[in-house]
């Protein structure tokens, strides 16, 4: 099968060219991609920690399975490599490690990771499975107030959001915060706060899937969504 690979920034000054059509075996993964091009090129294995990987635009996992046609592209951090905010949307897997590490940065002693997991069970009942759907403009924007929130509140350096859509397999990530400090108290209080404000004011939906059907979540009842206005219908 052949896929098309694209090098950014510094990928791209390593490698000496933009893109590449490259040909590989059926069942090959993220993994076996990278594997390939750092023993070709030794200086994309030293930036293993901050380069990310995507797949059809979508940021993939090492254990990714390619399929013929697919767009590949090696992404170094933005901004000249300056770690920069993030808050993001994806209906691919969660490369959490990968964006733990392009958030770092040298002044930082601390990076605490949030993940939420798709759990096999709710209100007694076994979960096969769950999807995600959310207002997708509104909920970037609340996304970045929540990031905007936490910077305010504590003296943290960076912070990074992600959240699924789409259909979730039991033990696969739904939602994922970052925060990086100096210090870890700092950390871990405005991860435990971007979670809460993520769960109270972003329009996010989770449907639950059961052995007899599926079921949305029950809304929170805090916050801003408990001061949404009451809307009525005519009979």
């Amino acid at each position: 099968m052949k896929v098309n690979i694209l090098f950014f920034g510094l990928a791209h000054d390593v490698t000496g060219f933009d893109s590449e059509l490259a040909e590989l075996r059926e069942g090959a993964s993220v993994a076996t991609l990278r594997h390939g091009y750092n023993q070709r090129f030794p200086r994309l294995a030293e930036m293993a920690g901050s380069l990310l990987v995507a797949v059809n635009q979508e940021f993939a996992e090492p254990s990714r399975v390619l399929t013929d046609g697919d767009e590949v592209a090696f992404l170094p951090p933005v901004s000249g490599g300056a770690p920069a905010d993030f808050f993001r949307m994806t209906r691919d897997v969660i490369p959490t490690p990968q964006l733990a590490d392009g958030l770092k940065a040298p002044e930082d002693g601390a990076v605490v990771v949030f993940e939420g997991i798709a759990r096999n069970h709710s209100r007694g009942r076994k979960t096969l499975y769950l999807e995600y759907e959310a207002y997708e403009p509104m909920a970037l924007r609340k996304m970045e107030e929540v990031g905007r929130e936490a910077k305010e509140k504590f003296p943290i350096d960076h912070i990074g959001m992600i959240h699924r859509l789409g259909r979730l397999e039991i033990g696969e990530t739904s939602v994922a915060i970052f925060v990086t400090s100096a210090h870890r108290r700092a950390a871990f209080d405005a991860c435990r706060h971007a979670i809460d404000r993520l769960k109270q004011i972003v329009p996010i939906w989770k449907k639950e899937y059961f052995e007899d059907g599926g079921v949305w979540a029950d809304a929170e009842q805090k916050g801003e969504w408990s001061q949404a206005p009451e809307v009525r219908t005519k009979d």
